[in-house]
């Protein structure tokens, strides 16, 4: 089982190569690449994860950030009716996320003010979600 931030349900859907360092997208790759062939258990967290853990942004445990991203967790769980702590096969949560935030066009409320907001805006406005191309 893999320990997963709700709000990366958001950021894995849009994934395109680019991150905050090489360790970080190798990293990222290696878990959806994993995750789509294995369609593990998930559980929801609100503390670092498999993808924090190699984010250089990642202070022992915690994000430096933390307010912000708990904020984009607490978001996405209120869409998705979950709470922190909800076990879940991936491939489930997916489709909670694709069908209750982006579907629905919830994306840019719950983090439009992140720095990778405009990646995410354009390959969702060109219907890119959840094809990785890097993989």
């Amino acid at each position: 089982m893999y320990k997963l931030r709700p709000h990366h349900g958001l950021c894995t859907a849009f994934f395109c190569g680019h991150g905050y360092s090489d360790v970080f997208t190798r990293n990222m790759r290696e878990k959806l690449r994993l995750f789509g062939q294995t369609d593990p258990w998930i559980m929801l967290t609100d503390g670092a994860d498999c993808l924090c853990a190699a984010c250089p942004h990642n202070l022992p445990g915690h994000c430096e950030d933390a307010e912000k991203v708990h904020a984009y967790d607490q978001a996405v769980l209120a869409h998705l009716g979950l709470q922190t702590g909800a076990v879940l096969r991936w491939e489930a949560f997916c489709r909670l996320v694709d069908t209750r935030i982006l579907a629905a066009g919830k994306l840019a409320a719950i983090c439009g003010d992140c720095m990778w907001y405009a990646i995410c805006g354009k390959r969702m406005a060109d219907g890119i979600v959840r094809e990785n191309p890097d993989l």
